[in-house]
């Protein structure tokens, strides 16, 4: 869950239920709204709108393009550039030349300058980003006459194009400001192929089409991402007709499932839930008992009861139908095990069923984020099976505000998963230099045989060399865990039947990271919308 997207500030249910009764019927309201409007409902809001502390580093912002993007499947195409970079034999240099043509939302031409501008920004220590470590390679990036841009990297490091997707920004329109602070981070000026027109945070952003949009002006002209946290409220919402979509999770998606105006989308996904365990706590500082709730955990249980199908049990961060994933790294449920490794670690249990060892008890808090029913089912799942091998996890619930805090020393019910290349996902997630960086290696993990591997997967183009080396980490995760994987997860949209994509019959999804809802599922190209009808 990295830092740009948090939980946002809940509205009460009460008043979200009384605006949503208030609103036409269902049908009425769906059938007649125009199609060149839309209001979806997610989960939360970025802490900020500017790239350069984060927002839309993996596309889709929706203000903003980078020099590439993805399509459909994830492959990689031109967006501000005109072509895939040029690459130099020793994978050390990226040439791009930028399209032509291209405007800034206030009218002022997209140039080289601004390229330069963005990537130097980020990588400024003293920029507030926390994903600079994805640029780690890079170690210069200059401008070549008016439509050039050329980065020199550190080491080759093979999915460096990717990371190319970043969103530009203008350099007249932020660089006289403070990143962290200046008034750019909530009135942001890029290229995409919408302008922010009102955020009033906690409760909506409002967009409108881009006139000077280079790919062309939108179809649908206003977009409203109402910011609701509560799943329940979102579903009441959305059948009520105040929402014409919605993120929902699969208990709730499942009841639209007979609404002749509506459409279920389901998005595969890297996102998944894993329990982060502090390594240096007074009970998941042990190994043995890291290794024994790993065991412990019914995770074909959890998929079927608590997603109901739409998903996979976890093993570690990589999906198990992954080309990256290592085989022979599933655990199965075996709590019996799990009881032998903790009798054999010392851990001896107690009159109330409880463990304890050297007086201290097998006891621990694991938080969740109030309003998320998949992470409140999967946390009392949790605690249920940690409870029959004599382990107890108090279950709480809370803001991001007041979990934050505590990440470091107790447990959290977390969300990661990103899509385009292992690297993304597994280095902030486990690099012993990442830990305690906002989101980034929460347990504070650290494994110097994971390190390695990480770092030899980096500074490699082999793709067997770099398959060897998260073969070697996958495996060093199931023997020392820093966090018991539970699932990974389908996303699931319902929308209103009223669009297409152009050239289609209807919409498409994308395989989506952790990050999703906001600027994803079937809303990920609504620039490419037409009216269905």
């Amino acid at each position: 869950m990295p830092r740009a997207i948090r939980q946002a500030v809940a509205l009460t249910a009460a008043a979200l239920t009384a605006a949503a009764c208030s609103a036409p019927g269902a049908g009425d309201a769906r059938t007649t709204a125009p199609a060149d409007s839309v209001v979806l409902g997610v989960a939360a809001e970025p802490d900020t709108l500017s790239p350069l502390l984060g927002y839309g580093k993996d596309g889709n912002s929706k203000l903003f393009d980078g020099l590439l993007t993805r399509d459909a499947d994830l492959n990689l195409e031109p967006a501000l550039a005109e072509a895939l970079p040029e690459v130099s034999e020793d994978g050390l240099t990226y040439t791009f030349t930028l399209r032509d043509g291209v405007t800034f939302s206030d009218g002022e031409p997209l140039t080289p300058a601004d390229v330069v501008f963005t990537y130097e920004t980020v990588l400024d220590e003293r920029t507030n980003n926390p994903h600079r470590s994805e640029l780690a390679a890079v170690d210069r990036v200059r401008a070549e006459g008016d439509d050039r841009v050329v980065f020199t990297l550190k080491y080759p490091f093979a999915p460096f194009a990717a990371r190319t997707v970043l969103p530009i920004v203008p350099r007249h329109a932020a660089g006289k400001q403070n990143p962290n602070t200046g008034s750019f981070n909530t009135s942001p000026v890029g290229t995409g192929p919408y302008v922010l027109a009102d955020w009033r945070k906690g409760e909506k952003l409002v967009l409108k089409a881009n006139p000077r949009y280079w790919g062309g002006e939108p179809a649908v002209k206003n977009v409203t991402m109402a910011i609701v946290p509560d799943d329940d409220v979102r579903a009441t919402r959305l059948r009520s007709g105040d929402l014409d979509g919605a993120v929902l999770p699969p208990d709730l998606a499942a009841t639209f499932a007979d609404e002749a105006d509506l459409t279920t989308h389901r998005a595969t996904s890297y996102d998944y839930r894993a329990v982060s365990l502090p390594t240096d706590g007074p009970v998941t500082g042990d190994v043995d008992v890291r290794r024994a709730l790993d065991l412990a955990v019914d995770r074909d249980t959890m998929v079927e009861k608590v997603l109901d199908g739409a998903g996979r049990p976890a093993y570690g961060p990589l999906p198990v139908d992954d080309e990256w994933f290592a085989e022979g790294t599933e655990r199965a449920h075996d709590p019996a095990a799990a009881r032998r490794i903790l009798d054999r670690a010392g851990w001896r249990k107690g009159a109330d069923g409880v463990r304890a060892k050297d007086g201290r008890r097998a006891a621990f808090t694991l938080h969740y984020p109030a309003g998320d029913k998949v992470r409140q089912d999967l946390a009392l799942a949790y605690a249920g099976d940690a409870k029959k091998i004599g382990v107890e996890v108090k279950v709480e619930s809370g803001t991001w505000e007041v979990i934050e805090p505590r990440m470091a020393k107790d447990a959290v019910l977390a969300g990661f998963g990103d899509v385009g290349d292992p690297d993304f996902g597994l280095h902030p997630l486990l690099h012993s230099s990442e830990a305690g960086d906002g989101f980034n290696n929460m347990p504070h993990y650290d494994n110097p045989a994971v390190d390695e591997a990480l770092d030899a997967a980096r500074r490699t183009r082999d793709t067997e060399e770099r398959k060897a080396a998260y073969d070697t980490l996958q495996k060093e995760l199931a023997e020392n865990p820093g966090y018991t994987f539970l699932t990974h997860l389908d996303h699931l949209y319902v929308l209103a039947d009223r669009w297409r994509t152009a050239g289609t019959d209807g919409l498409t999804t994308q395989v989506e990271p952790h990050e999703h809802g906001f600027a994803a599922g079937p809303w990920w190209n609504l620039e490419d919308w037409r009216p269905k009808r």
